[in-house]
């Protein structure tokens, strides 16, 4: 399995096809929630995802400082296929691009509850009480570096 790590200027049509209709099928329709998927972030954005035999099994992407919140943030994480370990891995290229591109020095992000185990497991503390995020339960979390 390879990690691809790029800008949003050095993403092929291809890729980003491939990116965008991963994160519509399970953000939008599997989940049922219609939101804005296209937020005009992904431009400034470093996506980073597991590829195989040219799947997307995994992705996510990492914002600066100011581009969400006052911290560097990751967001859109999400995994192909659940329980394979893809999630994990992904998330422990975020973190380590977070460092590395923007010398991160803590993360921010915004859980669906449902997943808080997972970013627990990287380090990540929960700094708010539950809400409701375009009708989804979420928490707020970030990991100090």
């Amino acid at each position: 399995m390879n990690t691809v790590i790029k800008i949003f200027h050095e993403l092929t049509a291809e890729e980003l096809y491939r990116i965008l209709r991963l994160r519509v099928s399970v953000f939008v329709v599997e989940q049922n929630c219609p939101y804005m998927e296209l937020d005009d972030l992904d431009q400034g954005a470093v996506h980073v995802w597991l590829e195989e035999n040219g799947e997307i099994k995994a992705y996510l992407r990492v914002l600066d400082r100011g581009a969400e919140n006052e911290a560097v943030s990751i967001g859109r994480v999400i995994a192909a296929e659940r329980r394979k370990g893809y999630g994990s891995r992904v998330l422990a290229e975020g973190i380590r691009t977070a460092q590395e591109v923007f010398g991160a020095d803590r993360i921010y992000l915004e859980a669906q509850t449902y997943a808080k185990g997972l970013y627990e497991k990287q380090g990540f503390r929960q700094i708010s009480d539950e809400f409701l995020l375009d009708g989804i339960p979420h928490v707020k979390m970030t990991l100090e570096l």
